[in-house]
Formats: structure tokens, C-alpha cells, sequence
């Protein structure tokens, strides 16, 4: 188990990758890939072993966001760096949304929004029949969950009581162009989730000691499943993505490139002097 601050880095170290990967490829959805990468490190570093037959699953339903996940499974060896240069090039393992027959520990093939929730819900239902006792996660976008789907699973989940479900919002406020509540009002989405049966965690998406606090109480609740609201910020730990709504999916210039590298190799040398 790795604690916050090893944590702290390995996202950051997760962020240069998916900035690398976005720039080389000339196009890509990197603000929410930003905004969800520390949530997904400590998931993956923390609550899933690939070594083993049956195993924790992860299901990235907001599925755009995958340089995310492709930055994360580097670090845990399951990609080679060497194919970063090819994200989104015809034929490359790293397309632009997971993809299970090229890469199954992404466990869920995802892009048509609303579905990732339905897969795990699935997933979970399995798990509880078989007598596995391993948990299921699933993330969703804050503009994905204005799909109808979503809100379907959402309820199914909690009259079967999947207590080894836990679903995550990557709450960051902006979906491709304006700002989420703008486009159809989620609010209050505390409230409606607890009236839907789960128990409900709100956190900053970006602490890692918040982040670690709510996977561990998730795991301590019992007889229903567990909704996380992550607040975050779309762009995160790049000064010029941070909240603007452009980012969602837009290449890099070289000198843009340059900045956000700057940007996250400033951030690295702060948590290595940090105390």
C-alpha cells in the first residue's frame, strides 16, 4: 500500500505522461484526464493486483479520459511508455477509448457515455453470486451523468444492495463546452443520491489523504453501495487548462507543450522537497 505523498507523485508523474501522450498524438481529451488521474493512481496503485485470477475491476465509464488510465497502467507495467507516440493511430493498442481486446485490464470497453455504470453494476452483481469478495468501481463524468442510463444503474445498485460497488463522479463542472449544472442541473446531487439509497462521500478529488479516506470508508460501509463526489478541476496541474472548458479535447502546441511540462516538473520538485 502506498500513503499520500507516494501517491502525490506517482500522479504527477501520471499527468507528464498523459500531456506527452496528447501532444505527440495532436489531439486528445486531456482536461478530464487531468482531472481524474488522481483518483484513478490511488485506485490502481492501492486496490488492484493484476496477479491475481479474480481481482478488483475498474471501469472508466467517462471512457475519453483514457489517457488516464494508460498513463497508470505504465506505471503498473501492464503498457510500455515506448507506445505512447501512438495513441490514436490506426492500428495502435492506445485508442481513444478503452479497448479490452487490445488492452483487458482496462475491464470495460467505454466511450458511448452512460453505459460504464451498467457494466459494473454487472460486474458487481457477479462477484456477489460467486462468493468473490473483491470491489468494483466505476467513474463517471459530471456531464455523463445527465444520461438516463446512469441514473437506471444508479437504482438498480441500490435495491440490490452492492455494498462491493463503488461509483465515483469526476465532479470538475465543465463538460465539453460550458458549465455542467448550465447544460442540465445536477444539484442537489448529494441529496438525490441519498435518497436513491448510498451511502454518499464528498471529497476534493485532487487530496489524496480525502481520496484514501473515502475509498477506506467505502469499504467499511455495509448494505449499500458507496457514491463518491469528487470535486476536481478539468485541466488540473497544467496554469493554462485549469477550468477552461477548451481543454476537454484539443491538441498541443510545441510551446503549449512546453509550459504544461514546466507546469508539472515544478509541481515534481515541490513534492520531492516537501516534508
Amino acid at each position: 500500500m502506498k500513503d499520500a505523498k507516494q501517491l502525490e507523485k506517482l500522479a504527477n508523474q501520471n499527468r507528464k505522461h498523459i500531456v506527452e501522450m496528447v501532444y505527440r498524438a495532436g489531439v486528445g481529451h486531456v482536461g478530464g484526464a487531468l482531472s481524474v488521474i488522481d483518483i484513478l493512481t490511488a485506485i490502481y496503485e492501492n486496490e488492484v493486483d493484476f496477479r491475481e485470477k479474480e481481482r478488483t475491476r475498474v471501469v472508466l465509464s467517462k471512457g475519453h479520459a483514457v489517457p488516464a488510465i494508460y498513463a497508470e497502467l505504465s506505471e503498473k507495467g501492464i503498457i510500455d511508455p515506448a507506445w505512447f507516440p501512438t495513441f490514436r493511430q490506426i492500428n495502435s493498442r492506445l485508442q481513444g477509448h478503452p479497448f479490452t481486446r487490445d488492452i483487458p485490464e482496462t475491464d470495460g470497453t467505454t466511450g458511448l457515455l452512460g453505459q460504464g455504470f451498467s457494466m459494473a453494476l454487472g460486474m458487481a452483481l457477479m462477484k456477489k453470486q460467486t462468493g468473490d469478495t473483491h470491489r468494483v468501481y466505476a467513474i463517471a463524468g459530471d456531464g455523463e451523468m445527465q444520461e438516463g442510463q446512469i441514473w437506471e444503474a444508479l437504482m438498480a445498485a441500490a435495491h440490490y444492495k452492492l455494498d462491493n460497488l463503488v461509483y465515483i463522479v469526476d465532479y470538475n463542472k465543465l463538460s465539453s463546452g460550458h458549465p455542467t449544472n448550465e447544460i442540465l442541473n445536477l444539484e442537489p446531487l448529494k441529496e438525490k443520491l441519498s435518497s436513491f439509497g448510498y451511502h454518499v462521500i464528498e471529497i476534493d478529488g485532487h487530496n489524496m489523504e480525502q481520496i484514501l479516506g473515502a475509498l477506506s470508508e467505502a469499504k467499511e460501509t455495509k448494505g449499500k453501495p458507496t457514491f463518491i463526489v469528487a470535486n476536481t478541476v478539468k485541466g488540473k496541474g497544467v496554469s493554462f487548462m485549469e477550468n477552461v472548458p477548451k481543454w476537454h479535447s484539443s491538441g498541443l502546441s510545441d510551446e503549449e507543450y512546453e509550459v504544461a511540462m514546466k507546469d508539472l516538473t515544478k509541481k515534481e520538485e515541490e513534492l520531492a522537497h516537501a516534508v
